[in-house]
């Protein structure tokens, strides 16, 4: 048996292990819903059309909380670790809104922004921002200044800077970057829309929370757990192509 086969047999034995003991605890218990029971509720919700609703709305919370993160803090944290006298100026606001919690942020959301989609959005702004900012700062830190000794040689314009020696240099500090800001933005999107919105997978475990719909619960607990697994996965792939693509062009 190969080393590919028997980690997968030992993912289904611990999967087998796991419906079993919850199996159990919902024979003992009375109050866990079973794992058929979930499952009737996920295919109920997958046939009605209720789950890929909430879904699509979490999803879409994330791609553009995330992407107003990116767009924004790369950029800053490109200018900020070329620029070690504006790092120093705003390093003690960063560090100091850093610590705090996105969801801290909830009650100023919602009074700013009301209640919809623009509160989480913002949510999602704050948890992906940092994440992506201070790895960019210390990556561009780190770039070695020869490189730009050479470039100011070869009179290299601000362009040509980032597209040969920039970019390239914090590439891998910005994959890692965005896994992490992905994972925390999934995390916050389902606690936003607990509070400030009427779709998505948060609301909808709110939503069978109220109507004692435990199976509900578990069966979008899961769907979180999947999707979220599914993005760090994606993420992952992206990097083993750009090491890939690396390891072709150092030979």
């Amino acid at each position: 048996m190969t080393k590919k086969k028997q980690i997968i047999l030992v993912r289904i034995m611990i999967l087998a292990g796991i419906l079993l003991i919850w199996q159990g605890a919902a024979s003992k218990t009375g109050t866990m819903p079973s794992p058929v029971l979930v499952i009737n509720g996920l295919a109920g919700m997958i046939l009605d059309g209720s789950l890929l609703k909430h879904t699509v709305a979490s999803l879409f919370r994330v791609t553009c909380g995330f992407y107003l993160a990116f767009s924004t803090a790369i950029p800053l944290g490109i200018l900020l670790g070329r620029w070690p006298a504006g790092e120093k100026t705003i390093n003690g606001l960063v560090q100091f809104l850093r610590p705090i919690s996105p969801l801290a942020w909830i009650p100023l959301a919602i009074t700013w922004f009301g209640i919809g989609e623009p509160p989480a959005i913002f949510l999602i702004f704050i948890a992906s921002f940092f994440p992506l900012l201070l790895p960019v700062i210390k990556a561009v830190q780190q770039i070695r200044p020869i490189y730009f000794q050479i470039a100011a040689n070869l009179n290299f314009n601000l362009k040509d800077k980032l597209r040969y020696i920039i970019i390239p240099a914090i590439l891998p500090e910005i994959v890692t970057a965005i896994r992490v800001a992905l994972g925390v933005s999934w995390l916050v999107v389902v606690a936003a829309e607990m509070i400030a919105v009427k779709t998505g997978l948060g609301y909808l475990i709110i939503e069978a929370r109220n109507t004692l719909r435990l199976d509900l619960v578990i069966a979008a607990m899961i769907v979180i757990g999947l999707i979220g697994l599914a993005l760090d996965h994606l993420v992952l792939r992206i990097e083993r192509i750009r090491l890939l693509e690396w390891k072709i062009s150092a030979k």
